[in-house]
């Protein structure tokens, strides 16, 4: 068996001068550079500066819930269009921006050609241009910001028929073709990334690196890409057929004699039922292209950490794949209230409920790998646990949500609000931090020095904060949305109703206010916790503990000496890559822990039995 440890390596010498000096000239070249690590590095600060600005523009709608006739610096109060206008860049920014663009993207970069013994990604310079394409997107939805008549306010669903017509109101000229360009640009730019993703899988695999020998994490980008390429390819499409409607005279989403803003428009016989049917064959689909490489890490700190094989490990990998095909069929939940007849309605709620069963399937994995074990609670555990916590709280809502005559009440309610937040926002962001702190060592390794570890003790302050403040902000919602709360109102109090005195809605959103201002304050507190984080990561990148080459004892081929620029050969030395066996072998007892990476040849008969070693929970 193969030592608990690796020897950690030497500490490195100071590189010299003229080695910083050609560095300093050469940073031009790396700044566009083809290298898949570069690449992965670069996607993720885009990503950390796009979740900077959504969670400012988050803390601004919440304040302006609770305190509307709050001035904001330099601005002037929150007008109603202003607040729509933060509600559709916030949504758009952390959908497409953050939660699609890290996983997927940049972890996807840095990670996964190690994980299959693969030197680079496929398409290298289409790899690149797929970074500065989706940079473009970004830098083209924050200009929107700028121009005249404001960004869009259409949310990050962009419903037409309004979102069709230029002269709808504030918002919806010039801000909104830029937003329909940042998001054409990002669904090229991603369904390009998918296309590389899929033929490094399929094409570079190194020997033995069978499909059954893949690691999770591997298979959700794979799942993710696939519907990446489906879903984007009909996003873009609807966004083509929505600037016809709005520059070309089309009539796709517009109905004959649809008045707008005062202006009658005749002829054509759209409907903005397509647009709901194109948009949400990409929206579903989107939540699990933002959530499976996090299921796919999650069970593989939960099997590191507690030194177990992953329970049922074929049966995880069907249930990804599952998951995949059973997201690309649910659209039509999210139109319930939209005149779907009985039958479709019925038919979507039944397939709504069955993929229940393939994410039961594995939550009872997660448990079973770490019932009655000896984990050891590193911060990359507690952030894989806490995913667990909040991927199945979020998921007990999905069910009610799936029933149309409950949802005709819920629907574009606060409590679908904190349903799809817990579930995919912030199980999302769980397993980005899982991801970060967990590969943070290969993050930060270089030809000069050793990757660094972040702080333990900065680690779990962040983790416990972060976890109380995600529950206490959006379990509350449920709350105000059983009470009616609905998404998109700008302001809970003062609505004028007959004669002067407020309206019943009016009346019943200001009982809403206490906990409107609780979870105001959560927020607040959830946004500050993030501080720990950056303080953190700022920290570490300079002063942080050098890891081993292998400092959590991880069998996946990614800790592989040679996968590391500070150890790598040279490329003519580098012996070939070759996997032996699937991850996750590990064998404990009261005194150590031994573990078998995929790397790691050993005799036929050991071997043999380590593949006949039960994973059900001792």
């Amino acid at each position: 068996m193969t030592p608990p440890f690796n020897t950690p390596p030497a500490q490195p010498q100071p590189a010299n001068t003229a080695g910083k000096k050609r560095r300093a000239a050469l940073f031009p070249l790396r700044l566009f550079s083809i290298d898949h690590r570069i690449i992965g590095i670069q996607y993720l600060v885009l990503a950390l500066i796009s979740v900077v600005i959504g969670t400012v523009l988050s803390l601004l709608m919440r304040i302006h819930l609770v305190w509307p006739d709050w001035h904001l610096p330099l601005h002037g109060p929150i007008l109603p269009e202003d607040y729509l206008a933060l509600v559709t860049i916030h949504g758009t920014i952390m959908l497409f921006f953050v939660l699609t663009t890290a996983p997927q993207a940049g972890f996807g970069n840095l990670i996964l050609p190690a994980q299959i013994g693969a030197r680079s990604m496929a398409f290298p310079a289409l790899n690149a241009a797929s970074f500065w394409l989706t940079a473009a997107a970004l830098l083209t939805l924050l200009s929107s910001t700028f121009v005249p008549g404001g960004a869009a306010i259409s949310g990050w669903t962009a419903y037409p028929p309004l979102s069709a017509v230029a002269s709808a109101g504030p918002g919806q000229a010039l801000g909104m073709d830029l937003w329909l360009a940042s998001i054409a640009l990002f669904a090229i730019a991603s369904t390009a990334s998918s296309i590389n993703t899929l033929t490094t899988i399929v094409r570079n695999r190194c020997h033995g690196m069978t499909w059954e020998r893949l690691p999770l994490t591997v298979w959700g980008w794979f799942t993710a890409a696939l519907l990446s390429i489906i879903a984007f390819s009909v996003l873009l499409a609807a966004i083509l057929l929505l600037f016809c409607d709005r520059h070309a005279g089309t009539s796709f989403f517009l109905p004959t004699g649809d008045l707008v803003n005062g202006i009658l428009h005749q002829g054509g016989n759209g409907s903005p039922l397509l647009w709901l049917h194109l948009f949400w064959f990409f929206g579903h689909p989107e939540v699990y292209i933002a959530i499976l490489p996090g299921m796919g890490l999650t069970s593989m700190l939960l099997a590191n950490f507690s030194h177990r094989k992953v329970f049922a490990y074929r049966t995880m990998i069907l249930t990804t794949l599952l998951i995949g095909l059973l997201g690309i069929l649910l659209w039509g939940h999210h139109m319930f209230v939209a005149g779907l007849n009985p039958f479709a309605s019925s038919a979507f709620s039944i397939s709504t409920m069955a993929i229940a069963l393939p994410a039961a399937a594995k939550v009872l994995s997660w448990l079973a790998t770490t019932w009655r074990s000896r984990p050891s609670y590193k911060t990359p555990m507690l952030f894989a646990l806490g995913f667990v916590s909040l991927f199945l709280t979020g998921g007990l809502t999905g069910p009610i949500l799936a029933q149309p005559i409950l949802d005709e009440y819920l629907h574009n309610t606060f409590f679908v609000v904190a349903h799809f937040h817990l579930i995919m926002a912030m199980a999302g962001i769980f397993g980005l931090y899982a991801a970060t702190y967990y590969w943070f060592p290969l993050l930060t390794a270089t030809r000069q020095h050793p990757g660094r570890l972040l702080s333990e003790p900065l680690g779990h302050l962040h983790f416990w904060c972060t976890l109380v403040g995600a529950y206490a902000v959006f379990l509350p919602m449920h709350l105000t949305g059983l009470a009616g709360e609905p998404r998109h109102y700008a302001q809970l109090t003062g609505i004028p109703g007959p004669g002067g005195s407020l309206s019943p809605a009016g009346a019943l959103l200001s009982h809403t206010l206490p906990l409107n201002r609780f979870i105001t304050y959560a927020a607040i507190f959830l946004a500050t916790a993030q501080l720990v984080f950056l303080f953190n990561l700022v920290r570490s990148l300079r002063k942080g503990d050098f890891a081993s080459s292998n400092p959590w004892q991880a069998t996946t081929l990614e800790w592989h000496p040679s996968m590391n620029p500070f150890t790598a050969l040279a490329a003519s030395d580098t012996p070939e890559m070759s996997v032996h066996r699937a991850p996750c072998h590990y064998q404990s007892n009261r005194s150590e822990v031994s573990f078998l990476p995929q790397w790691e040849p050993v005799p036929l008969a050991l071997d043999e039995i380590e593949d006949a070693t039960d994973t059900k929970p001792e």
